[in-house]
């Protein structure tokens, strides 16, 4: 489906443009006081929207493909330290936002957020509602494991409010799970996914899958995504394993298990592809899907895509994002602001009233400019030149400038038939679409030069 040698070509170490720029470029040049300065001043941005994230990082095992920050499941007494923290952080931020700023978006990460007492979520839950204004139906998500997940808890999580879930189920092969040291479902997963529409049809559900995990094969993927089909799930994602173990040691036990090849994830790749195409989920982005009339295939179709670290996003929900938890990185208009990766720490400043900054970035405005274009043809696989310079009120000569666009940059991208380059703007192909971040890269001046940043193959 896909020409081996344009994957031979274009397999190459580049980022994933979750932020630009990318999270390996932060430094530690913002503290508790220049956040503060951030957060009053991102009032007046012109995204008005709140965005919410709230990062829960226990997990009762650490799955080893994970690239995220988790921590194993402590003592009860921790993770109630952690859960006043991070209610006081929500309430911190609170008091320098705009109280006339509504919320349309809000999402729960980890770790994972299903692994802690039900109740620390409703209390969470509870203060955001109190404390903030909600756009009319915002969406309000949560990733959960579903080895973790009973009737109760389910329902109370509807109860207080969340209307998307996000399933973490990785793969139905019960050894793949195993050598990647994750549990199966608790219930079957029919259960699961009837008795959250039973408590509310409109639920949406998403369902996560990864490939490219030792054990897994293209007949093995072709099964799972098969029969992730036949619980009509609204969205799946299908993510490519990243392997990076000079970030995440404990994925060398999945080096030494045996990873599969480029040409076997690549087949992974294109059999789920194909598949979910022909059962009614067309793909959005990098490794979304999403069958029927899902806001996110309309906003594809009316070019307002648009993507956070929660993922893919609409224009209607997005919002600068503001981030709670270890870890977490708050992503307003000129700045990215993670919080410290030590629970200790965090919880000790969050008692001493400082928010817990461990590095940040402010951008320029090129900067800005160059994130837009690349956001902009990573989400709707077009750029037309006047929107965007009309945006930042430039000239489209300006805008080039910034974005160091040359057409030998991109001669051989137009010459495997990967992008369309003319006067009005760029457009990514079908064929493209595959080769998204090796796109995004020639508009990235950042990368031109020898970098020491390491990013996972595009494959």
């Amino acid at each position: 489906m896909i020409p081996r040698q344009l994957l031979d070509k274009y397999n190459q170490s580049l980022p994933r443009y979750t932020s630009y720029p990318p999270a390996n470029y932060f430094n530690s040049d913002i503290d508790s006081e220049g956040f503060k300065q951030l957060l009053t001043a991102s009032n007046n941005s012109q995204m008005t929207n709140i965005s919410l994230y709230v990062h829960i990082p226990y997990c009762h095992k650490i799955c080893f493909y994970c690239g995220c920050n988790s921590v194993k499941y402590p003592k009860a007494n921790s993770v109630e330290d952690y859960v006043q923290a991070l209610l006081k952080e929500i309430k911190m931020v609170r008091e320098l936002l705009d109280p006339s700023r509504k919320v349309s978006q809000l999402h729960y990460g980890g770790g994972t957020p299903n692994a802690i007492p039900v109740e620390y979520i409703e209390a969470i839950n509870k203060l955001i509602f109190d404390e903030f204004e909600f756009i009319e139906n915002p969406e309000i998500a949560i990733e959960c494991h579903p080895a973790h997940l009973t009737e109760e808890y389910m329902e109370r999580l509807v109860k207080s409010g969340f209307n998307r879930f996000s399933l973490g189920i990785q793969d139905f092969n019960t050894q793949v799970l195993k050598t990647a040291n994750r549990e199966p479902s608790k219930l079957p997963l029919e259960k699961i996914t009837s008795f959250l529409r039973s408590l509310d049809p409109k639920i949406k559900i998403n369902f996560d899958f990864i490939y490219g995990l030792p054990l897994q094969s293209p007949e093995g993927f072709t099964e799972t995504i098969s029969k992730a089909i036949t619980f009509s799930p609204d969205r799946i994602v299908t993510f490519s394993y990243a392997h990076v173990p000079w970030f995440k040691k404990y994925q060398l036990a999945l080096e030494r298990a045996g990873l599969p090849d480029a040409e076997t994830k690549i087949r992974m790749f294109e059999s789920a592809f194909t598949l979910l195409n022909e059962n009614g989920y067309s793909d959005i982005g990098m490794d979304h899907y999403a069958k029927g009339d899902d806001e996110l295939i309309l906003a594809l179709q009316k070019n307002e895509l648009h993507r956070n670290f929660q993922g893919y996003c609409t224009r209607r929900t997005t919002g600068q994002v503001y981030a709670f938890g270890v870890s977490s990185i708050s992503q307003l208009h000129d700045s990215y602001i993670q919080n410290t990766k030590d629970i200790n720490e965090y919880v000790h400043k969050i008692g001493q009233g400082e928010f817990p900054v461990e590095k940040g970035y402010r951008l320029s405005f090129n900067e800005t400019v160059i994130r837009e274009v690349i956001n902009h043809l990573m989400c709707n696989r077009f750029m037309l030149w006047t929107e965007i310079a009309e945006r930042f009120a430039i000239t489209v000569d300006q805008l080039k400038q910034i974005t160091s666009f040359e057409p030998t940059k991109v001669e051989d991208l137009v010459a495997d038939e990967l992008l369309i380059v003319n006067d009005e703007g760029v457009t990514i192909t079908s064929k493209g679409r595959f080769f998204i971040r090796n796109i995004a890269v020639a508009f990235d001046p950042a990368l031109a030069t020898p970098s020491d940043k390491k990013f996972s193959k595009s494959i």
